[in-house]
């Protein structure tokens, strides 16, 4: 039951996502993406959304490895289990528009189980709104917005354990 690796970073939650995946895997599936809507991060197997509460403060994402399976934290706000392969052993985090926010190297390739786990998206998502609202009524310029973004009181948290599995399958040679 011990820690292998850990690898946190924060990232700016464009249009609400920040997408995990094999640095291979750049395209993920809009089936994907709508199930993040309603069960908060969902996948295709290479390729994860996590659906952020808000889309302007910086989220944490934390990405730990294991050597055994784990159970989701119980103070979470919610959980989804979930497989990822990567080929590559290279997660990149990305923030749609604004790039990369990192990139975590795996200890080996090949196939994780794991669980997402989430908490602070509530208590964002509400300070996120409260702010909204009140810089309309003060006429807020962007820098006062900048300050309340940077100011918000709770993290918007998503860890990510994994834990190996298997090594990937070979991909079939279609040029045969």
């Amino acid at each position: 039951m011990s820690l292998i690796t850990e690898y946190s970073i924060n990232a700016r939650p464009d249009r609400q996502l920040v997408e995990v995946y094999d640095s291979d895997a750049y395209l993920g599936s809009d089936e994907a993406y709508y199930r993040s809507k309603t069960q908060v991060v969902a996948g295709d197997g290479y390729h994860f959304y996590l659906q952020c509460g808000q889309p302007d403060i910086a989220v944490q994402v934390v990405i730990r490895v294991w050597d055994t399976p784990q159970k989701p934290p119980e103070d979470a706000e919610g959980t989804v289990p979930f497989s990822l392969e990567s080929e590559t052993g290279r997660l990149v985090i990305n923030q749609l528009t604004f790039g990369p926010a990192g990139e975590m190297v795996l200890p080996r390739p090949g196939v994780y189980d794991g669980h997402a786990a989430w908490s602070g998206r509530e208590a964002v998502a509400a300070y996120y709104n409260a702010c909204i609202q009140r810089g309309v009524e003060e006429q807020w310029d962007a820098e006062q917005i900048g300050a309340a973004w940077r100011q918000c009181p709770t993290t918007e948290r998503y860890i990510l354990d994994l834990w190996f599995v298997r090594e990937s399958e070979p991909e079939d040679d279609w040029d045969e």
